[in-house]
C-alpha cells in the first residue's frame, strides 16, 4: 500500500525501493496485492482483514481507513521519510526533536507491528520523536539486479577529475550550496539535470567526485550510495543516513556486493515480523 508506484511514472527513491521489494516478494510463496492509498476502501480492508499490510507512503490514505488498519489489521510501516511530523522535516528542530504539538499519526506508528526505517540515523530520529520500541533499521535500500549491473559497469569507466552536482529545484536538495562549495574552493564541477535514471547515472559518473549537501535529513540517500557504488568520492554533510552506516566505507564493486546481500536480508526482516 503506497501513495504511488513506479507504474505511475514516479521514480523517486521510495518508489524505486518499493518496486524492487514487491519484485522480491513475488519470488516467494507469499501472494501480493499492490494498491494505491487513494484506492483503498472500507470494503477492501474488510475483504482482506486476515491479510498482512505493508504500508509505505500514506499521505493519500483516508484517515478513517488508517484508523481501521490501526484497530483491526496486522500492518507494518515501511517508512521513507518522517510522516509523524506536520512539517515532515526534523531539521526544523534542535537535535531533530520536534515539540509534541508537531507530532501527528502517533497511534498509527504505535500500533504497527514494526516501523521500518532506512538507516540507523533515520531510526534514531524517529525514536527521539515517538519514544516507541517497534522502530527497526533496515540499514539500506533495494536495487534491481539490472541497476546493480549498470553500476558495476559505471564503476569501471574512466572518470574526469571533477565534481558532479545534482541539479534540483527541490530546496531541500540544496543545489545552491553545492555549487557555492565548488566555487569558493575553485573546483571544477558539472550540474547533472533531471533525466531518466540510467542517463542520470551515466552523466553523474562521468566525474570522479560528488557533492551533496541536503538541508533535511536524508533517511538514507540512494544517490549518495549510487555514487559510492560507481566508485566516486563523496562530499556531504551530517544530514545523510548512508554516511553513518558501517558499510559506507566501501565503494565500487565491494559496496555493490554489499547491496546485493542486503536484498534477501531486508526482505526477510520485513516478512518475518508477520
Amino acid at each position: 500500500m503506497a501513495d504511488f508506484f513506479v507504474e505511475d511514472g514516479l521514480l523517486g527513491g521510495g518508489e524505486l525501493n518499493n518496486h524492487e521489494f514487491c519484485n522480491l516478494v513475488t519470488k516467494t510463496t507469499q501472494p501480493l496485492i499492490k494498491i494505491k492509498c487513494s484506492h483503498v476502501t472500507e470494503q477492501f480492508l474488510y475483504d482482506n482483514r486476515s491479510s498482512s499490510f505493508i504500508v509505505s507512503n500514506f499521505v493519500q490514505l483516508n484517515p478513517r481507513f488508517r484508523d481501521l488498519l490501526t484497530q483491526y489489521c496486522n500492518y507494518v510501516i515501511y517508512e521513507h521519510d518522517h510522516k509523524y511530523l506536520k512539517t515532515r522535516n526534523p531539521a526544523d528542530y534542535k537535535d531533530y526533536i520536534a515539540p509534541k504539538d508537531q507530532i501527528i499519526n502517533y497511534d498509527f506508528y504505535k500500533y504497527a507491528k514494526a516501523v521500518f526505517c532506512q538507516s540507523e540515523f533515520h531510526k534514531q530520529i524517529v525514536e527521539k520523536n515517538l519514544s516507541l520500541d517497534n522502530i527497526v533499521s533496515l540499514g539500506g535500500n533495494l536495487w534491481s539486479d539490472e541497476s546493480l549491473s549498470l553500476l558495476e559497469k559505471l564503476a569501471d569507466k574512466p572518470k574526469e577529475d571533477k565534481f558532479s552536482i545534482m541539479q534540483s529545484d527541490n530546496w531541500h536538495k540544496n543545489t545552491a550550496d553545492a555549487v557555492r562549495f565548488c566555487k569558493i574552493k575553485e573546483l571544477d564541477f558539472e550540474l547533472i539535470p533531471s533525466c531518466s535514471n540510467e542517463e542520470f547515472l551515466n552523466r553523474l559518473t562521468n566525474n570522479d567526485k560528488f557533492v551533496f549537501l541536503p538541508k533535511t535529513p536524508e533517511t538514507l540517500s540512494r544517490i549518495i550510495v549510487e555514487a559510492r557504488m560507481a566508485g566516486m568520492s563523496v562530499t556531504t554533510n551530517n544530514n545523510v543516513g548512508a554516511s553513518k552506516e558501517e558499510w559506507f566505507k566501501l565503494k565500487g564493486k565491494e559496496l555493490i556486493e554489499k547491496m546485493r546481500d542486503k536484498k534477501p536480508e531486508i526482505l526477510t526482516k520485513v516478512l518475518e515480523v508477520f
